[in-house]
């Protein structure tokens, strides 16, 4: 606006006609004799003079209004111009400055609501993103782009997500219709799978916003991770098919001794004591499951809390090395316990941590060879400060690589036969891990088929 020209007919012609009565009366008295001669025309030269001053600094005074409101329109904070010869020019430009204000501050608390908005949508835990009519992506929010990387705006959602049904549930939600109207229902949900790895199971939540906002947006697509869901189900599924199957071989075998008992073998005094035995064997074997899994029922219902308590390691674990010294004599195998100089103390739950090295123990008893030796070390972590790691190794035929991920699963076991001949219910492992989990630690699994295993968990130290 300040670079286009004044139009000096205009203002010549505004102030002409200020002028005219002046000429007009000057004119009369020359043409009456009034006025004669060389006055006359001094005077008109006068007044013509005066006319082209006022002209000029009126000139002036519009191009600084001019170059004003155009600092105004580029956002720049203007310097209110001298317009002493344009009093109505000068009111418009104090109008102009007071309206440009208001405006500068509508746009900031505009600008403000927008990042409000935004920062509020970008801390939803859940993706979000908003799509146009044309079914564009308009916004995400911080989840949406972590889960499926940058997304440029204007693109259609085919582009980020190749779900033919939950294309087809946009396409509907933003169908509408022939009449211009939308009949529909206004939210839906759609289940699928995100390609991985790891495979997402993912329900998406659609919404059609009643009218379109002010940057487009007229559907909403969140998307709920059910994937721990998912797995939750089908580990409970698995884990009363497990528990069921693990207790339905003993209970049959005990109904069936004591039905030969009170039949055929009742007075047969060497069956009746062997069947005895296998009868002390299988319940055995069943209070052991029942107590294992307490055990685990116990752990995971305050998993989430964190102990608090300092405790010293090197006792539990002699602890531990005393209640199953009998039980290594008795396998021909050696126990040694080796701990590190100014060893700290450890932050955890003394009794549960018993749990978790009396079982890693037990393990190893069961899987070395005779005449090896299950070697115990804890020391201070080399992989960082104010960690402590517990490593028990034996020399057993070691594991099969395939295996190790799922070592910690609930009733999962290398060699079931074996398993169960040694005792094992199958929960040992997953009590480790649940325990290990809740003192925030970590349980590192190494084995080379045919040398042996390590089992190391790293706990935190105290201080």
């Amino acid at each position: 606006m300040a670079d286009q020209p004044i139009p000096l007919r205009r203002v010549i012609v505004a102030n002409g006609v200020a002028l005219a009565p002046s000429f007009a009366a000057l004119a009369a008295l020359h043409w009456s004799g009034a006025l004669a001669g060389r006055p006359t025309l001094i005077a008109m030269a006068g007044i013509g003079v005066v006319t082209v001053f006022l002209v000029q600094r009126y000139l002036g005074s519009l191009a600084r209004f001019a170059r004003f409101v155009g600092e105004l329109s580029d956002e720049r904070e203007p310097v209110m111009p001298r317009l002493s010869f344009a009093p109505a020019t000068e009111e418009l430009a104090t109008a102009a400055a007071t309206l440009s204000l208001g405006w500068r501050r509508q746009r900031a608390s505009i600008d403000n609501l927008a990042a409000s908005a935004q920062a509020i949508v970008d801390g939803l835990p859940d993706p979000l993103i908003a799509v146009d009519r044309q079914r564009r992506i308009v916004r995400t929010n911080l989840a949406a782009r972590a889960l499926l990387g940058p997304v440029g705006a204007e693109r259609d959602l085919s582009t980020v997500l190749r779900y033919p049904q939950l294309l087809t549930a946009v396409d509907v939600l933003l169908d509408t219709g022939a009449d211009g109207n939308f009949a529909g229902a206004d939210q839906s949900a759609v289940e699928f799978v995100l390609a991985g790895p790891p495979e997402i199971d993912v329900v998406a939540h659609l919404r059609r916003l009643p009218r379109a906002a002010a940057d487009g947006s007229l559907a909403l697509i969140v998307l709920h991770d059910t994937t721990a869901q998912r797995r939750a189900e089908r580990m409970r599924a698995d884990f009363v098919a497990n528990a069921s199957h693990e207790l339905k071989t003993p209970i049959a075998g005990l109904a069936g001794f004591i039905e030969t008992l009170r039949g055929p073998a009742r007075d047969d005094t060497a069956a009746r004591d062997r069947f005895l035995g296998i009868m002390a064997e299988q319940a055995d074997r069943m209070r052991r499951l029942v107590d294992d899994l307490l055990t685990l029922s116990r752990i995971e219902q305050h998993e989430h809390a964190r102990p608090d308590r300092e405790i010293d390691l090197e006792s539990v674990l002699r602890g531990v090395l005393d209640l199953l010294q009998l039980k290594a004599a008795s396998r021909g195998v050696g126990i040694e316990l080796a701990v590190g100089a100014n060893l700290p103390r450890a932050v955890g739950d003394h009794d549960e941590l018993t749990i978790v090295f009396q079982n890693l123990i037990d393990n190893a008893l069961k899987y070395a060879r005779p005449a090896t030796v299950v070697r115990v070390t804890a020391a201070q972590a080399g992989h960082g400060p104010g960690r402590i790691a517990v490593a028990v190794s034996d020399e057993g035929d070691g594991i099969p690589a395939a295996h190790l991920p799922r070592l910690t699963e609930r009733f999962y076991r290398v060699d079931n036969a074996r398993s169960r001949q040694l005792g094992g219910t199958g929960l040992g492992l997953a009590i480790v891990k649940h325990v290990v989990n809740r003192h925030r630690g970590r349980l590192d699994i190494q084995s080379t088929p045919g040398k042996g295993s390590t089992f190391t968990v790293t706990l935190p130290a105290a201080g």
